[in-house]
């Protein structure tokens, strides 16, 4: 049984400096994903790596702003080894330097995506739970994990309320209503979100992925490899 939201990992600066990665919350998310996008421009491995370290350097807002200023400071300070560990943890993003692919092309094959996201419907919808001011204190409190998560359970207590008010009338709300079709519309929607754009069936392998493959007891990173056919 899932205990926990989102995974996270303990990384160490060059000066011994603990922190604590957990995935990225929204506001930095954004920043991170556009500087991300660059990459797919690079020509080489070691641009790559420039707009990989340019990444870590926006996560480092989050854990540890003292040394997100510049690029400099994330070189004096973190191995390229964190680096990817951090990428990973942070936005999902997963580098392998063992295998022959270059870097630009597993970052963009691992990388997140707002393609198939509308965003800013599910942030409307969880904004309506009324804990944050605004949006920006939303985006500032959530991860995407987070969000998913609370939408999830917030949707599961909606619906169990109406249906007691209904049984209460005499009538069986899951025989009335379309909540088969409408489950399944959001595990879709969720598989989109963990295989990162490469899935819109739940049922896939693919969408067994962070929370999903915790709740599943398995998954893609949690014991289970797969081989991407399509290359």
């Amino acid at each position: 049984m899932a205990t926990t939201i989102y995974n996270s990992q303990i990384i160490h600066l060059f000066d011994n400096t603990e922190l604590e990665i957990i995935p990225l919350k929204i506001k930095y998310l954004r920043e991170f994903m556009q500087t991300f996008q660059e990459i797919k421009k690079t020509k080489n491995d070691n641009e790559a790596i420039e707009v990989l370290v340019e990444c870590v350097r926006i996560c480092m807002k989050q854990y540890y702003p003292l040394i997100s200023k510049n690029i400099k400071d994330v070189e004096d300070n973190i191995d390229m080894p964190t680096i990817y560990k951090i990428l990973d943890t942070a936005a999902g993003i997963k580098i392998n330097k063992k295998i022959e692919e270059p870097i630009k092309e597993q970052a963009i094959d691992s990388g997140q995506t707002w393609e198939t996201l509308d965003l800013a419907k599910l942030e409307s919808e969880v904004f309506l739970l009324g804990i944050w001011k605004d949006y920006q204190e939303l985006e500032t409190s959530l991860s995407m994990p987070e969000i998913m998560a609370t939408l999830e359970i917030s949707r599961e207590l909606d619906y169990t309320e109406k249906k007691f008010m209904a049984a209460i009338q005499g009538v069986d709300l899951d025989k009335e209503s379309n909540k088969d079709k409408g489950q399944k519309e959001w595990e879709d929607m969720k598989a989109r979100v963990f295989s990162k754009g490469k899935t819109n069936d739940s049922n896939d392998v693919l969408a067994l992925q962070g929370v999903n493959a915790q709740k599943a007891g398995f998954g893609i990173g949690l014991g289970l490899e797969y081989e991407d056919l399509t290359k």
